[in-house]
């Protein structure tokens, strides 16, 4: 690896590491912080945390197209942490439903950009042969700077109280807007990064139109399952964290950030693992482990609500999550490859993600008021087990020794 080149992979995992708790925002940190700081409701946790969600999701695509499109791609990722950063300090100053609703829809909206630029941005860099492994490293790096923040949260909010949890984000902010600015953006082939290639010394071939991805039929059936995937999984740590703080308000959020920590240290051999191994093992056995993974999680959860039981089972998402990150825009490079719209594809697909998501939240709250805990875990081990049975059923192997071709082009060149 020449010097240049180790900069940029160095640069890259930087960008990672210090974005990785902007690119999550507050999570499931939000919930323990209104339910033992403000006292709210279930019902109100899960809204304000779904909402922003949906706006996200809103986002999502044509942020995806303006990523494909744009040249100022480490621009928009610098933007966007801005931007979270505030609206995240805010909410402790304005902690009523609409405020704290109108700051969730922000910092959502803000968010959408960092899956889609930062994918953009390393296809861009190492190109298509080299991505698989590249965006396990990525994935790595990213679950290794959660664990880093969560582990500096659990221990400043066990002597500062859970308000800690925004000061930790907004340096880790700053330090991913540095990240960010130490790639050159030369590096960057903007053509690579929407998902066209092309032979040495030729001309890169238009984009196809927007049609061809919507008569594909695996990319529907990924969009269902990943759907199911995060509408059983999202609910899974805030409702956990819930559990953690009635048990124990005073180390509520230390609790929280213990689950955190524990599950993202087994990310970051589990991406860097899938992302190393997919070309060689395929896609679809490795995100079948991650199915089964989370439906095991929902019933565990149920066992017992001994804070170790709890914090041990969240360990097991670590598999999942280590896996999906990997694997998640790779599927969709297979099925884009060459087409040009990779970044508006990853960004409709993410948010589908984020409609499963942001109903889980909602959905989840809902039943905790109406059934309880334990209903509410198995309720989302049910959707789970269906996402499992989809993909293994009805989605084929994507990877490259799969004789699957690639989406057909078309004639139209809306870029």
């Amino acid at each position: 690896m020449s010097s240049t080149a180790g900069r940029i992979s160095r640069a890259l995992d930087s960008l990672n590491f210090f974005l990785a708790d902007v690119r999550d925002g507050l999570g499931p940190y939000l919930s323990v912080y209104l339910l033992l700081t403000h006292h709210w409701d279930q019902a109100s946790i899960g809204f304000v945390m779904g909402i922003g969600g949906i706006a996200a999701i809103v986002a999502q695509t044509p942020v995806g197209a303006m990523v494909d499109r744009t040249s100022a791609k480490r621009a928009l990722i610098v933007a966007g942490a801005i931007t979270v950063t505030v609206g995240t300090l805010a909410m402790p100053l304005f902690p009523h439903f609409l405020a704290i609703s109108l700051l969730q829809v922000l910092t959502g909206t803000a968010a959408s950009v960092f899956a889609p630029a930062l994918a953009a941005i390393t296809l861009g860099v190492v190109g298509s042969r080299a991505f698989s492994r590249r965006i396990g490293r990525n994935e790595s790096f990213n679950h290794a700077g959660n664990a880093t923040a969560g582990a500096i949260t659990g221990g400043l909010a066990y002597w500062f109280g859970p308000a800690v949890v925004f000061w930790v984000l907004a340096a880790m902010a700053a330090l991913s807007v540095v990240a960010a600015l130490r790639i050159p953006g030369d590096a960057i082939d903007h053509d690579v990064a929407r998902g066209m290639d092309h032979k040495p010394g030729e001309a890169h071939p238009p984009p196809s139109g927007f049609a061809v991805l919507l008569h594909d039929r695996r990319l529907l059936i990924f969009a269902a399952a990943m759907t199911a995937f995060h509408l059983a999984n999202a609910a899974m740590l805030p409702l956990v964290g819930q559990v953690l703080a009635l048990q124990n308000k005073d180390v509520g959020t230390a609790l929280m950030a213990s689950c955190i920590v524990a599950a993202q240290i087994v990310m970051v051999p589990m991406a860097y693992v899938a992302g190393a191994k997919a070309d060689r093992w395929g896609r679809k056995p490795i995100f079948l482990v991650a199915f089964a993974f989370l439906t095991v999680r929902g019933f565990l959860y149920t066992l017992s609500d001994v804070p170790y039981w709890l914090v041990g089972v969240q360990v097991l998402d670590g598999v999942g999550a280590g896996i999906f990150g990997a694997l998640f825009p790779l599927v969709v490079q297979d099925l884009t490859h060459g087409t040009g719209r990779f970044n508006v594809s990853l960004g409709a697909l993410t948010a589908m993600w984020g409609v499963g998501a942001a109903l889980s939240n909602i959905i989840a709250g809902a039943i905790v008021v109406a059934a309880g805990y334990d209903t509410a875990f198995m309720s989302l081990g049910v959707i789970a087990a269906i996402g499992l049975a989809l993909y293994w059923v009805a989605m084929p192997e994507t990877g490259p020794k799969s004789a699957t071709p690639a989406l057909p082009r078309t004639g139209e060149t809306d870029r």
